[in-house]
């Protein structure tokens, strides 16, 4: 008769795993504030507001903006050390480090297009270009995520 039996460590084990992903859930909701706050300072319009009142280009741009964001946030978690003090302490340089790469390329490229980024997302309706914003922004998410591992 074969007994299902846990390891001698499966509770510490337990508790914790319980306690890392509730400090790298911390880091991660921290660096995306960081990095929510990062695309509004840099974007012009207050990005937040043109959100609130439901802009089509200001809701895109800023969706692509969060999920570049997250992108650059996984991976720097996934890479970070073994060892959950190391490992919480490189989460948050390489995601701070993601987000300023990440902002200062958007800014980049949205200056090298010529696409007038601040009238665009004032628009009431849907202007194409806007996809064109979103689009560089999650491909320099990707960029920025794969060069932190």
């Amino acid at each position: 008769m074969n007994t299902l039996a846990l390891s001698e460590t499966f509770g510490s084990d337990l508790v914790r795993g319980i306690g890392a992903i509730l400090l790298y859930g911390v880091v991660g909701l921290f660096l995306m504030f960081i990095g929510f706050y990062a695309i509004d300072l840099t974007t012009p319009g207050k990005l937040s507001q043109l959100v609130h009142r439901g802009l089509p280009n200001a809701v895109l741009v800023t969706a692509s903006g969060l999920l570049s964001m997250a992108f650059i946030i996984v991976v720097a978690i996934f890479n970070s050390a073994s060892d959950l003090t190391g490992g919480l302490i490189t989460s948050l340089v390489y995601g701070l480090l993601g987000i300023i790469v990440q902002v200062v390329a958007v800014r980049l490229l949205e200056w090298a297009t010529r696409i007038d980024v601040g009238r665009t997302i004032e628009q009431e309706s849907f202007q194409p270009v806007s996809v064109v914003v979103a689009a560089a922004h999650l491909a320099l998410g990707l960029v920025v995520a794969v060069a932190i591992s």
